[in-house]
């Protein structure tokens, strides 16, 4: 064989290779979309079956477990109601702790969430984490603090209904921060890029509403869009889907239709995806809009692809570009032809409970965690609902589990109030 050919062939195997165990760097993974191109992954667990480690964990927390390589790290409360954050490194080999860092006081609970919702988000080099009471800080991979931000301090406290849980978005070296908000303040809602490296503002936008009472509320992180050779940060909260120029903010375009009826209590929870190349934006359950690309200005009516009647409150849907998969907060499932809206299957009902966390779809599944007992359903992707199973890891998951489910390298990483677990066997 050729030595040309051999090197091809060998650089081929090793992008699969690449491809096939990846890291899990931010809320929703590698390609900001929920979806993982891992295989062989682990379809039934238990305490005793399945479980490569777990390590105690002080409390509950939204926040989705990050990792590259060896290093697993995690926004921390120390109590529930009160006291310290802490980001933690966690040791993916041994399962220990390697190393805590402050992230400030003031953790307070708003409603079942306390100020360590953000997830973290990493490049492999650099991990930032951001706080409920707005705290942005950057550490290198040993512990060392790089940079502290107080977003409060300099642009005015958060003025949530039930606090602060958006998560930075990572691209080109930058964090994308929102802060929408209006149900506890007159201060208008923004939008800020800040250099990763120094911790500067690069740019601050104001990003206006008329959106009443609780509707200016958005716990939801950016979206990234990437359409026609342009990039554009796509962001939802008070009643509108708003898309922005990464170099300066600037909005390019607004669709006015989150919130047909100006209801006064429609805060936004479910974050905006990209799917099969349309913006996929969840409301307060109805609607659920996909969104075409490339408009400009108003495209309130211009851009509309389809809209759906019963989509989610809280977990952000999941699509394989072909199907888009929504997970009612109730457990109940709809799958729908990502590119017109239609119902291909649902409702159908996987086991009862309160289902916060958002569903990750990776090696043909779908799998989706309730709060209670930590109940993991696993259920087949495609367009005929079956349902593979239910993991429960028993009392040691209750009573909360809000976080969404991570994938790295063969495994998967279940956050409760209790634990971190890792299930399966590890693939390099």
């Amino acid at each position: 064989m050729p030595k040309r050919i051999a090197l091809s062939l060998t650089l081929a195997v090793m992008g699969a290779a690449t491809l096939a165990a990846e890291n899990w760097p931010q809320w929703r993974g590698p390609q900001l979309n929920g979806f993982s191109a891992e295989k062989g992954l682990p379809i039934k667990w238990g305490p005793e079956e399945n479980l490569a480690w777990k390590l105690p964990v002080p409390t509950r927390s939204g926040a989705t477990p990050i990792i590259w390589n060896d290093h697993i790290f995690l926004n921390v409360a120390l109590q529930p109601k009160d006291g310290d954050l802490e980001l933690w490194a966690v040791n993916r080999v041994k399962g220990d702790v390697l190393w805590k860092s402050p992230l400030g006081g003031g953790n307070n609970m708003q409603r079942k969430q306390n100020m360590s919702s953000p997830s973290p988000v990493t490049d492999g080099t650099t991990v930032w984490v951001m706080t409920g009471t707005g705290m942005l800080r950057a550490f290198d991979f040993k512990g060392k603090e790089l940079w502290v931000r107080d977003v409060q301090k300099d642009y005015g406290r958060f003025g949530l209904n039930w606090g602060y849980a958006s998560s930075p978005l990572l691209h080109r070296g930058a964090l994308y921060v929102q802060v929408l908000h209006g149900m506890k303040t007159d201060d208008p809602s923004y939008v800020m890029k800040i250099d990763g490296k120094s911790g500067k503002t690069l740019w601050r936008v104001e990003r206006l509403t008329e959106a009443i009472q609780e509707s200016p509320d958005s716990y939801t992180t950016p979206a990234l869009l990437q359409h026609g050779g342009k990039t554009e940060i796509v962001i939802t909260g008070g009643d509108v889907v708003t898309g922005h120029d990464p170099e300066t903010g600037k909005e390019l375009w607004r669709a006015d239709v989150l919130n047909p009826t100006n209801n006064r209590n429609y805060r936004i929870v479910a974050s905006p995806s990209i799917a099969a190349g349309l913006i996929i934006a969840p409301s307060r359950n109805n609607p659920l809009v996909a969104i075409r690309p490339g408009g400009t200005g108003d495209i309130s009516t211009s851009h509309i692809a389809w809209a759906f009647e019963r989509g989610p409150d809280v977990p952000t849907p999941v699509s394989d570009g072909q199907y888009l998969y929504v997970v009612v907060d109730g457990g109940v499932v709809y799958c729908l032809d990502v590119k017109t809206g239609s119902v291909i299957y649902g409702p159908e009902r996987l086991p009862p409970g309160t289902y916060s966390a958002s569903p990750i779809l990776a090696d043909g599944k779908i799998y989706v965690t309730t709060e209670q007992e930590g109940l993991t359903s696993v259920f087949k992707a495609g367009p005929k609902f079956e349902l593979l199973a239910s993991n429960s890891f028993g009392d040691g998951c209750s009573p909360y589990c809000l976080s969404t489910v991570a994938i790295s390298q063969g495994q998967l990483f279940i956050r409760s109030s209790a634990h971190l677990w890792v299930i399966g066997e590890r693939k390099k």
